[in-house]
């Protein structure tokens, strides 16, 4: 998933969406698992993978976390609300139950009912500028990454300054910018290390080089942002060179464009693990356990190579045949699932294990904008012109949200949120029955009709829970409305049970009740 372009356009950050609960590594078991799979189906696939082609199952068919049923019934659990206790509605929020209640709807709805605007932290202050050398660093930016680590918030605005809040004083810690010329592009929270690393160009360096420094929390809780220290020094990240963070594997891969080396380093000591030189590797893509190089395209197939994230080992090479001239729309792994799509072909899910290929109909599945993979669920996420599908490896699309139509259609990941149990969404949505909403909605004078925080069931497609502008004309009313307006970036705290969004005015305002 792409955070947003580096430098001069094509540099970039990515971020793989969280896959393991409450810190469970799972990179060394994943990859044992595969080359066990590989043993047990046979071979080590040489030369090109045959295609035979499955009919898929009837699309529509939903995958429910359920735990399969025993002899013994169990009482089933209250639907609604009115259902259940006082004692029982308080539990269910403090408590946040574990197991099936997790993904109970009604938990979901109680701990996110009344969400209002609670507080708001500006990232424009022309007092607090007198630091920043650069012109265009001192103007007001719309907010475009958001990152809470313990009490404090990381608001990231477009021009590039980075401003750190404390959420119990609710005041400005400090400026991540410790260079007058620094322009932040991105940030990374590493939970591993407690530590925010971020990633910046400089004016002095004509802004071609990405460069990395990680920064303890409580160094920052104290003010102190200069008190990190660089990373990867030694490589060379100027375009097309790239770093990208891994928080499933606990990895990091950069590409240093002035010797073509791919490098992977351990996120928790930064260490060298293994270098993969090769110039004929065009992309490379992680999942749990292994990383998947894409080579040069041949006339009538891809060079594929499958790798163990933790040393390099190489597990499996082979050939996908392709349909001359049509390039490729994209080439996507999920553990040993292969996904590949052409243009104006049909999708093709690869079993790069026993050589089995699902193909998706093309007027089924069109090539969509981005991917989330959901590691815990087994599914993944589409996201085409303000949709949102949720997809098994059988080709079949299960979930149709009900009211989850994104705002943006070139969404990415600073305004979605996807929690850890991957069986819910939070997004910035377009607010009712679209424009007949709009006119039919009183709001104030000089607020655009906003938008409003869908809160959805992954697996069943059903909003949990919305945060919405009140209709009215007090001075709180108005706040939350041009709250709502133009929302750029968005977080949840799954902690302290708080939404954050920030705006194109680079505000960063705090839902919470």
């Amino acid at each position: 998933f792409q955070l947003g372009d580096v430098g001069r356009g094509a540099s970039r950050v990515r971020r793989l969406v969280q896959g393991v609960r409450h810190g469970r590594t799972c990179a060394e078991s994943q990859a044992a698992r595969w080359v066990a799979k590989e043993r047990r189906c046979g071979g080590e696939g040489e030369g090109a993978t045959r295609l035979t082609q499955e009919v898929p199952q009837p699309a529509g068919k939903r995958v429910m976390g359920v735990p399969a049923e025993t002899g013994k019934k169990r009482r089933p659990l209250a639907r609604d609300d009115e259902e259940l206790s006082t004692t029982q509605k308080l539990a269910r929020r403090e408590c946040d139950w574990k197991g099936r209640n997790r993904r109970n709807g009604a938990h979901v709805r109680e701990k996110l009912r009344n969400f209002g605007l609670r507080q708001e932290y500006d990232t424009h202050d022309p007092s607090g500028h007198e630091m920043l050398e650069l012109p265009f660093l001192k103007k007001r930016s719309r907010i475009v990454e958001i990152v809470a680590a313990n009490d404090l918030v990381f608001a990231l605005a477009h021009s590039g300054v980075c401003v750190v809040f404390h959420r119990t004083t609710n005041k400005r810690v400090c400026y991540l910018n410790v260079h007058k010329d620094e322009v932040i592009r991105s940030l990374f929270y590493n939970k591993s290390c407690n530590a925010v690393i971020t990633v910046s160009v400089y004016a002095s360096e004509n802004y071609s080089s990405l460069k990395c420094r990680s920064v303890p929390v409580e160094f920052i809780r104290r003010g102190q942002p200069d008190a990190g220290f660089p990373l990867f020094e030694s490589e060379s990240l100027k375009w097309p060179g790239f770093v990208e963070f891994d928080d499933v594997n606990g990895k990091v891969l950069t590409f240093s464009a002035l010797d073509s080396i791919y490098k992977v380093f351990d996120l928790k000591n930064y260490n060298l693990l293994f270098e993969i030189r090769d110039k004929r590797v065009q992309e490379i893509k992680i999942s749990p356990g292994i990383m998947l190089l894409i080579f040069e395209r041949m006339a009538n197939h891809v060079p594929l190579k499958i790798l163990s994230i933790e040393d390099g080992t190489e597990l499996k090479a082979f050939n996908h045949l392709l349909h001359r001239n049509k390039k490729i729309d994209f080439i996507e792994q999920f553990n040993e699932k292969l996904l590949v799509k052409q243009e104006n072909e049909n999708l093709q899910i690869l079993d790069v294990l026993s050589g089995k290929v699902t193909e998706v109909n093309r007027t089924e599945f069109m090539t969509p904008s981005a991917f989330i993979f959901l590691y815990e669920n087994q599914l993944f996420l589409t996201f085409r012109e303000s949709t949102v599908g949720v997809w098994n490896f059988k080709g079949e699309l299960v979930t149709s949200f009900e009211d989850h139509l994104l705002w943006h259609p070139d969404c990415n990941t600073n305004n979605i949120y996807i929690n850890t149990g991957q069986d819910m969404i939070i997004s910035y949505c377009r607010s009712g029955d679209g424009e007949h909403d709009r006119l039919r909605r009183p709001y104030s004078r000089g607020c655009k009709a906003p938008g409003s925080i869908n809160v959805s069931n992954i697996l069943t497609g059903r909003c949990l829970a919305k945060i919405q502008a009140p209709e009215g004309g007090s001075e709180a009313d108005v706040r939350a409305q041009q709250a709502l307006e133009e929302v750029t970036a968005l977080f949840y705290d799954e902690e302290r049970n708080e939404v954050l969004t920030g705006n194109k005015t680079g505000v960063v305002h705090v839902w919470t009740n």
